[in-house]
């Protein structure tokens, strides 16, 4: 007898087949009329509209940011810090500033981390995991607009009143160190920690990162020291954005920070002076076994403020931004290196990274090198950018605009973003006017300025004994072998 499951089973099957079978014919008289050999035309550009918004002080020191967004009854805030980890982080102690944010939301002296995330969720607000990066801090939420103010009053509790409990703390201890233990297993992991240390001095804060050992040495005082020095209304930039009113948010933030005492101040960002720069070497790091070998090929770069900064942002969309840019076309599309390569520059308030890099079929480790120095070299004017690239670059800046300011959550970041890093008020404006008057000479000059071949950290893991000589004979830099910690190993091979 045949079980009841397996009888409806060929039930179905059979209906399926005659289903298909009487409306094959139906099927095959259908044609479209959308003619697939035709490329459609773009539609056009997506408008930009920058919103307004409004600012003023906090009795406590905090600058406060209101943007009005009527259109849906959801509310976005977020309470920056300006300065980070570079700046507040203990130098012999990384990751402290990690530690404070990864363990913010695990309780204060009225609730326990578990009563915080069942109210967020009662509310139905999304917290976000609050975090320290190198040069700000941030936490946020939304809500609907009903369900602002007992979201706001949880918010304040955290940033006034977190207990860092020690058993939560040292549950983030162990995922931090698992993380830590995986990273090192990963080429991509490697090269991110190696490059800072062969391209910044040990003074540097752009050189620090959190190890094994600092992680095991940071202490629950040194989390509350973090705490009460970084989260203070003196270097906080409270925005908040959608369906509120300026007097009506001024009032509920006012009430809800009462006991936020003055305190704290802007940092300096002082950083130290960039390091002379050294002529090109290859920074070898062995993974035997490695199945790919990782790029990271780069130098210190402009801030924000750099008096090219929009030639700069134009030329590293072309060069390695885009999909299309010229990395990714000739190392991917053409040779068929890699799966997607790039490039990039940090812009922030000091003299942060440039980058370029990505993954690389280890057979082809020395033939994408070539690749990646002759297109650095191109760029400095060899081969100057065309006039589609040049366009494809600048529309890929603008055009990208409109979606940022497309949300509440969106339209905040981008507030936050002037603030946190020192912009002026119409940023984006000046963005838009200064991308548009970009000139091909103007791509090459900043090349010219940014990118210089001859003195390159160029940081590849992989499998040593499968890259090293086919790395040497392409002669393009000497090779220093290091350890996976960034160490040099003493051993030197000349091209």
């Amino acid at each position: 007898m045949i079980p009841h499951r397996i009888r409806a089973s060929i039930a179905r099957g059979t209906l399926a087949v005659a289903f298909v079978a009487a409306n094959a014919g139906a099927q095959q008289s259908l044609k479209s009329s959308f003619d697939r050999t035709v490329i459609p035309t773009a539609g056009p550009a997506p408008e930009l509209h920058i919103p307004q918004w409004t600012t003023t002080k906090l009795s406590n020191g905090a600058e406060m940011v209101v943007s009005e967004r009527h259109e849906l009854p959801l509310v976005s805030f977020e309470i920056s810090f300006v300065g980070g980890a570079n700046q507040y982080d203990p130098a012999d102690k990384p990751g402290v500033g990690t530690f404070t944010a990864g363990t913010l939301l695990e309780g204060t002296t009225h609730r326990t981390g578990d009563q915080i995330s069942n109210a967020l969720q009662l509310l139905g607000s999304q917290l976000s995991t609050p975090s320290v990066a190198a040069e700000s801090g941030r936490l946020t939420f939304e809500s609907t607009a009903s369900k602002f103010v007992p979201t706001l009053d949880i918010v304040a509790d955290v940033v006034e009143n977190a207990t860092f409990p020690a058993a939560a703390i040292e549950r983030y201890r162990a995922r931090q160190l698992v993380s830590l233990t995986q990273a090192r297993d990963r080429t991509t992991s490697i090269a991110a920690s190696v490059f800072p240390k062969v391209v910044y001095t040990a003074a540097s804060p752009y050189r620090r990162t959190m190890t094994e050992a600092s992680a095991k040495a940071i202490t629950r005082d040194d989390i509350t020291s973090f705490y009460k020095k970084y989260y203070q209304p003196g270097h906080a930039v409270i925005t908040v954005v959608g369906d509120v009113k300026p007097d009506d948010v001024k009032r509920e933030v006012e009430k809800a920070f009462a006991s936020w005492a003055a305190g704290g101040s802007m940092p300096s960002f002082d950083y130290p002076a960039t390091p002379a720069p050294k002529a090109t070497t290859i920074y070898l790091v062995d993974k035997p076994g490695a199945a790919q070998s990782t790029f990271t090929i780069g130098e210190p770069g402009p801030s924000y403020t750099t008096p090219d900064y929009y030639a700069t942002a134009v030329m590293n969309e072309l060069l390695g931004g885009l999909f299309q840019s010229r990395l990714n076309h000739d190392i991917r599309e053409v040779k068929g290196y890699s799966y997607g390569v790039g490039s990039a520059f940090s812009f922030g308030r000091g003299p942060g990274p440039f980058r370029a890099g990505g993954d690389i079929v280890t057979a082809k480790t020395d033939s994408a090198l070539i690749e990646f120095m002759k297109q650095l070299r191109d760029i400095r004017g060899a081969v100057p950018p065309s006039a589609d690239e040049l366009s494809q670059a600048k529309a890929s800046l603008v055009q990208s605009l409109p979606e940022r300011f497309s949300s509440v959550g969106g339209v905040n970041n981008a507030i936050a973003q002037i603030y946190t890093m020192g912009l002026p008020q119409d940023w984006y404006q000046r963005l838009i006017k200064g991308v548009g008057a970009v000139t091909s000479e103007d791509v090459v000059h900043a090349a010219q300025q940014h990118i210089d071949p001859d003195h390159l950290a160029i940081v590849i893991v992989g499998d040593r004994a499968k890259v090293q000589e086919p790395l040497a004979a392409t002669k393009i830099a000497p090779i220093m072998l290091l350890d996976l910690d960034g160490n040099p190993i003493p051993t030197r091979t000349q091209p």
